[in-house]
């Protein structure tokens, strides 16, 4: 398996996932370097749902293995919201910012901590076989900003055992706990040891 089609269009996940499959020999290839693709729509109402539809739709256009994933930030005192519409919590064409400033507004006045985790869920799919992998990362949202790497929801998450937000931390400080780093590290681990 030399080449797998990454089902994204985020600079920070495309980024953070041909980190994972650095040591591989297995190319990642960002799904907009093989033509253009209509934006899929993610209306599924689990993030297996959303991340199987990425990659049976991008599977079908290009005719590759596809990688795919979906992932979220599920916060115990909004009921696990945002969950799958965590990208765009704030509305269509919302950007980070309107993102975070959402969810700060919404836990306004709620004690602290605020728990939360995020959640990835990682998909392989070849017309054939489908691989699954689970991610997560438990930490908690603070009222501030702090740090400028990554991307989301990392300026205002901690996680669980850290001083740090997500995006104080380097990429490689950042791939060895997060949950995408996780899900991506085990569904990597399933392609190498399994014929599919």
């Amino acid at each position: 398996m030399g080449k797998l089609v990454f089902a994204s269009t985020n600079e920070g996940k495309i980024k953070e996932v041909c980190n994972i499959f650095s040591d591989t020999g297995i190319s990642i290839i960002p799904m907009n370097e093989l033509g253009s693709i209509p934006e899929i729509e993610e209306d599924g109402l689990t993030f297996e749902d959303n991340a199987f539809k990425k990659a049976k739709i991008v599977f079908q256009k290009f005719g590759l293995p596809t990688i795919a994933d979906d992932s979220g930030l599920s916060i115990e005192q909004l009921g696990g919201r945002p969950g799958v519409l965590s990208a765009r919590y704030a509305g269509e064409g919302c950007s980070y910012s309107d993102n975070n400033e959402k969810v700060l507004s919404e836990l306004d006045g709620l004690p602290e901590p605020h728990r939360a985790q995020f959640i990835t869920m990682a998909l392989f799919y070849n017309g054939r076989a489908v691989q699954r992998a689970v991610g997560k990362l438990p930490g908690k949202i603070i009222h501030e900003y702090r740090g400028t790497n990554g991307f989301g929801y990392d300026p205002i998450f901690v996680p669980d055992g850290y001083e740090l937000t997500l995006a104080e931390m380097t990429l490689e400080e950042k791939n060895r706990i997060s949950h995408r780093a996780k899900a991506f590290n085990e569904l990597k681990e399933i392609l190498l040891t399994t014929e599919v």
